[in-house]
């Protein structure tokens, strides 16, 4: 309950998803409490996946309110996002905890590095074809579902640099966050149902007590953090929010 608090705040308040947080922090836990070390990585994924399908639908809700989805992107995106997400789950399951983990802790490098340099996407010269969404919706919705993320840190660059604007471009993968989410936990449910060592109170990879948790207080903290976003100084935090990921990555990398 207090990881979902602590990764609602954040995603509220720098419109990152809470996998970023999640997916480590549970990947600690679940190693602490004894589970099967090869497991303890996929189901980390998979929860953090799990939990992203009640805060995208909010979070739909609220940008579709505001007049701000561009529809007719998200029905071109959603088939090769949904496709790539189911494909990175049967990926996922394939590799080793290890490789999964090493996988996890470059793109938190990643992310963190984009933040610490305050990096703005760079805009282009033209929309995107139909062939480039393609083939970017199948990129973003495999790379999530293998690291349990929502897409936006992928998504919303990619649509900014085709000369969406930013406000519609976070309202466009807010709403490809949930199929993301719905196919990847479809997925990891079915990948994991007969999967060995896994403990009680399992649906597939997802441990339903952390998801519970995680979905509890994470509904309530992530619109504090949106109303914190327009008063608090969000550069200088979100230099700190890296300084956090990069511990996090160090962590893991001993984990």
């Amino acid at each position: 309950m207090l990881l979902g608090a602590v990764a609602g705040l954040f995603a509220g308040l720098f419109g990152i998803g809470g996998g970023l947080i999640m997916v480590p922090v549970l990947a600690m836990l679940f190693a602490a409490q004894g589970f099967a070390p090869g497991q303890v990585m996929i189901m980390s994924v998979a929860t953090s996946l799990a939990t992203i399908i009640l805060t995208s639908i909010a979070s739909v809700i609220a940008h579709h309110r505001l007049g701000a989805v561009i529809w007719d992107k998200v029905w071109r995106l959603v088939p090769g996002i949904m496709v790539g997400a189911v494909l990175g789950t049967v990926i996922a399951d394939r590799i080793s905890g290890e490789v999964l983990r090493i996988v996890f802790v470059i793109y938190l490098l990643y992310v963190a590095l984009q933040l610490a340099l305050q990096r703005k996407p760079n805009v282009g010269g033209k929309p995107s074809s139909r062939l480039q969404d393609h083939a970017m919706a199948l990129l973003t919705g495999s790379l999530s579902a293998i690291i349990g993320i929502g897409g936006g840190s992928l998504t919303v660059p990619y649509l900014v640099h085709f000369r969406i604007p930013i406000r519609n471009a976070v309202a466009v993968s807010s709403a490809c966050g949930l199929p993301i989410a719905i196919a990847g936990t479809a997925g990891y449910i079915l990948l994991g149902f007969k999967a060995p060592l896994l403990p009680e109170w399992s649906l597939g990879y997802i441990y339903l007590p952390a998801f519970a948790g995680i979905v509890l207080t994470s509904v309530l903290t992530a619109p504090i953090g949106a109303k914190l976003a327009g008063i608090v100084p969000a550069q200088k935090l979100k230099r700190y929010f890296a300084l956090l990921l990069l511990i996090m990555a160090a962590k893991m990398i001993w984990l």
